[in-house]
């Protein structure tokens, strides 16, 4: 079937990417995109990174403005769809028709308390709102609360105490351990603590709204006080919007290898979907997979996969994850969590610079640098095929 009308819905790294595979795959029929937030689409992994760190100028988040000519429905939702009669329904009232449709309608931010954000006393990292909003609380030096241990947990811990704030970070055992593993995990933690984070373990947090500030309650009692409550503890997708089309298993956006939805067994091949929305095969199972280069290699597999069917390229699914903070810049090719000390260390210029692998007897194994500067296509060969790959040693640079 020749798509005349093809309707993306996000306008994340997902759907920006979505459009421009369609327009380079030679779709020159009517797309229109839809996005929940009123700003062109922007880089959200420099929102909790260069952006906390950054002056004032508020720039590291842009991307370059679109070129894929698509209709552009901003600060627009989904608010439903009648795959039937190929349908969307709108949040503002209306309907869109399409031939084709891509699903890349994102995740947002969970919450310990309702979405009302315990009366605006829960601080989330999602939006450029968000960090705007953060970036000018912390200015006053104000304490700060970070729950969350995870990447997100550890880069906003780490923006904060760049403004100077005292900040505690609670997490539900070792910071990054479940993302990273033990070793990794460990250079984290020693570096935040020297700069002086604080860090809790106290095992599941609730938050506690008060008319005194907000208030953290650790599992075994303890109650925790500071004039901010930042929460990283994950995100949820946003797929209400597609209850009753018949598209969820189990409450799931369930994709095949090509980016289309499966819909109780059959795959739907004018629907298909990227980003953290949905759960794709991964090598180690189905998941959903919320990092920004997968959402951009799903996108891309989605996209000609919507065009072409069976004839597209299926989706080789290679983790790449990359993290600053506390002064440490960590880049990682290959499946996390790693186990144990690495097999293969390349010492860099500086104390905490190294390259490393881990192997796997299954397949390809898992290189990671720690500020150490190497191309990401050469940290990819030394995950594939192993220090070899690197030929001769070549001096890194700071």
């Amino acid at each position: 079937m020749k798509h005349r009308r093809i309707v993306v819905v996000g306008n994340g790294i997902a759907g920006l990417t979505a459009c421009d595979t369609l327009r380079t795959a030679g779709f020159d029929g009517e797309l229109t995109v839809l996005g929940a937030e009123t700003h062109q689409p922007y880089s959200r992994p420099a929102l909790s990174k260069a952006l906390l760190h950054g002056g004032d100028t508020l720039s590291a988040h842009e991307l370059p403005a679109p070129t894929h000519g698509a209709t552009e429905l901003l600060g627009e939702t989904a608010a439903g769809l009648d795959v039937r009669a190929r349908v969307l329904r709108l949040g503002g009232g209306g309907e869109l028709p399409y031939d084709g449709l891509v699903i890349a309608s994102g995740s947002r931010a969970r919450r310990l308390t309702a979405d009302d954000g315990g009366a605006g006393q829960e601080l989330t990292l999602r939006t450029f709102e968000d960090a705007v909003r953060l970036k000018q609380l912390t200015a006053g030096r104000p304490s700060v609360i970070v729950v969350g241990g995870g990447p997100l947990g550890m880069e906003v811990a780490s923006g904060c105490l760049s403004a100077g704030c005292e900040v505690t970070l609670v997490s539900d055992g070792q910071p990054l351990s479940r993302q990273l593993g033990g070793y990794l995990a460990d250079l984290f933690v020693s570096a935040a603590a020297r700069q002086g984070l604080r860090m809790v373990h106290g095992g599941r947090a609730e938050l506690v709204p008060s008319g005194s500030g907000p208030r953290v309650l650790l599992a075994d009692g303890t109650v925790l006080e500071a004039d901010l409550v930042v929460t990283a503890v994950g995100d949820l997708p946003n797929t209400e919007w597609l209850a009753g089309s018949g598209l969820l298993t189990g409450g799931v956006l369930r994709v095949d290898s090509r980016g289309r939805v499966d819909s109780r067994g059959r795959v739907r091949p004018e629907i298909v979907a990227a980003g953290d929305v949905a759960g794709f095969p991964t090598g180690r199972g189905l998941a959903r997979v919320p990092l920004w280069t997968s959402a951009i290699d799903q996108a891309k597999v989605a996209a000609a996969g919507l065009l072409r069917g069976q004839e597209a390229a299926e989706l080789k699914f290679q983790p790449y994850f990359w993290t600053e903070a506390f002064g440490l810049s960590l880049k990682s090719v290959g499946f996390t969590p790693v186990s144990g000390a690495p097999d293969y260390t390349g010492q860099g210029p500086g104390e905490d610079s190294q390259l490393m692998r881990w192997g796997n007897p299954a397949g390809a194994g898992t290189a990671v640098s720690v500020n150490y500067r190497i191309p990401v296509p050469r940290l990819r060969r030394l995950a594939n095929q192993g220090p070899a790959a690197l030929g001769p040693p070549v001096p890194a640079q700071p």
